[in-house]
């Protein structure tokens, strides 16, 4: 099981917290990969395009010249494909893109994007970006400077943390996420992967009661 160190809004480490290793050390399947994250995308096409065909488009009822003795190829319409304005031959038309994976995949899919990030160093916590419940843009990119200056960092947060989600919502760089909708497709884009602790505890399933007792044990003991 591999720690990563967790980092405090000062800069400074509070410790380190573990990462499952049937999460974060799981083997990673390119195949599956790429079809989760295809669907995922095909899944947000909205399939609403469509070119008329020459049956759909307006006019040309009419031959546009008689059929023999111009010495010109025979037409029937100006609406034929090959006329300007005519009509389009194989367009597209509206479709369902969506493709079946179901649940078991993709959670296997993630796990491997997980696992990967995990293997080459590129998941990280921090217990907050920010202190109390302001939001500060400029505090908490100093501390997510502090941890990487990649140009496309994903931010794990837990779902009711609007604090630190105001605080970087607007930062070009940064794509935001609650913990419950992490996915493949935007594991794989990111350079590096951040949570905040109760983010991470959120994505794991761990009661917010039994981490809160978990952080005053340390405490305590330190």
């Amino acid at each position: 099981m591999s720690t990563v160190d967790v980092r405090k809004a000062d800069g400074t480490n509070s410790g380190t917290v573990e990462l499952p290793d049937e999460i974060f050390d799981a083997q990673a399947s390119i195949p599956l990969m790429h079809q989760v994250v295809v669907a995922q995308l095909n899944a947000a096409r909205q399939g609403t395009h469509k070119a008329k065909s020459r049956g759909e488009v307006a006019g040309g009822g009419k031959k546009p010249y008689k059929q023999k003795g111009t010495g010109r190829a025979r037409q029937g319409s100006i609406r034929a494909p090959q006329f300007t304005g005519g009509g389009v031959v194989h367009g597209p038309v509206p479709r369902d893109y969506t493709q079946r994976v179901n649940k078991k995949m993709k959670a296997a899919a993630l796990r491997g994007a997980l696992s990967d990030r995990a293997r080459e160093g590129r998941i990280h916590v921090v217990e907050t970006f920010i202190e109390g419940e302001t939001p500060k843009t400029k505090d908490a990119l100093a501390v997510l400077r502090g941890i990487t200056e990649a140009r496309r960092v994903l931010v794990v947060l837990a779902r009711d943390d609007e604090a630190n989600w105001l605080s970087l919502r607007n930062e070009q760089s940064v794509h935001l996420l609650v913990a419950d909708q992490l996915n493949t497709h935007d594991v794989l884009v990111a350079d590096q992967v951040v949570f905040t602790s109760a983010a991470l505890d959120e994505f794991l399933g761990v009661p917010a009661e039994s981490s809160a007792s978990a952080d005053a044990d340390s405490n305590e003991e330190g």
